[in-house]
């Protein structure tokens, strides 16, 4: 076996455990949630005897291992069990929702992986100009803002100000794509600014870090371009970490949605965590949880593996 194919089965096996430890987690943290999931449905009124019964009907009168264990068993059979709030299969209450979430993330990253891209590419380009100077300072701006002010300050500007877009992202299967678009367009908009600051910055310090290579000035001194060089010679050179950060924010764009789906109270997945959290509502908490940490965990090792690939120094170690 290669030190390559070792590396992964030793990254997927670090993933498995990873999930399992995130699963129990979040099934702690949910049952010492302030709340009674019995209560909220049945009412305050309810009785004592009423409210056990409840309980012992939902399962809720077990220990948490034991919930936890028939729960793990049911996801190996892939049945992810029913919401305790709605009684309705929780993989039917949760496909419509993760495929809008899936979508606001696929706009969002069709628009910023290139776009961000570009810009690293022009400030390294223009490195030190006004041009530089400006993104740079821009991108800094926006990560320093936390998702949810960068989304109120949207809403401001271009749904109360310039009623441009709608503040709440109400999307509906009747809807055809450019309603759609048009309904997710802030939302879309937080994304993206916060996402392009991150690759746009990583590009750039990259870019520049391999242009004082020892065979960049050779090229120099050959009378290349710097747009040339940029190019075909360190935009190669510069794959790895680039490629590395595009996937981690891939990954923040399925996972870190929660805030602004809550913001623009999006029907996605980010949403329905929120709403379950509140309710006590545990085999959903626990599938958009899980879902939400393989899609990280998973893309996380794409990254690895990919950076691997992409540099020949540890695809092929001495």
């Amino acid at each position: 076996m290669s030190k390559l194919s070792a590396y992964i089965l030793k990254r997927i096996a670090f993933a498995f455990v990873t999930l399992f430890v995130i699963s129990v987690l979040i099934s702690l943290g949910v049952e010492f949630l302030p709340g009674d999931l019995a209560k909220s449905i049945l009412g305050q009124q309810a009785t004592a005897e009423a409210l056990a019964a409840f309980r012992a009907e939902l399962g809720l009168d077990q220990p948490l291992h034991v919930r936890y264990i028939e729960w793990l068993g049911g996801l190996m059979r892939w049945d992810l069990g029913r919401s305790l709030a709605n009684d309705i299969p929780v993989a039917d209450l949760i496909g419509a929702r993760l495929s809008n979430t899936l979508f606001l993330a696929v706009v969002a990253a069709a628009i910023a992986v290139p776009l961000s891209v570009l810009l690293g590419l022009l400030a390294a380009l223009f490195k030190e100009t006004p041009f530089d100077k400006l993104v740079s300072m821009t991108t800094l701006t926006t990560i320093s803002f936390p998702e949810f002010l960068v989304a109120y300050i949207l809403i401001a500007l271009l749904a109360v100000e310039l009623p441009l877009f709608p503040s709440m992202a109400n999307v509906t299967p009747a809807m055809d794509f450019w309603d759609r678009l048009h309904a997710i367009a802030l939302p879309v908009s937080t994304l993206v600014l916060v996402v392009v600051a991150h690759i746009m910055r990583l590009t750039r310090a990259a870019l520049i870090n391999v242009l004082g290579r020892p065979y960049i000035e050779m090229a120099q001194l050959k009378g290349m371009t710097r747009a040339w060089i940029i190019l075909y010679h360190a935009l190669p050179n510069s794959l790895a970490p680039i490629i590395n950060v595009i996937v981690i924010n891939l990954a923040y764009l399925v996972v870190g949605v929660v805030v602004v789906e809550v913001v623009f109270v999006y029907p996605g997945l980010g949403q329905l965590l929120a709403d379950s959290v509140s309710k006590r509502d545990l085999p959903v908490v626990q599938a958009s949880g899980l879902i939400f940490a393989a899609t990280y965990v998973l893309l996380n090792l794409g990254a690895d593996v990919l950076s691997v690939l992409a540099n020949p120094r540890l695809r092929h170690p001495k």
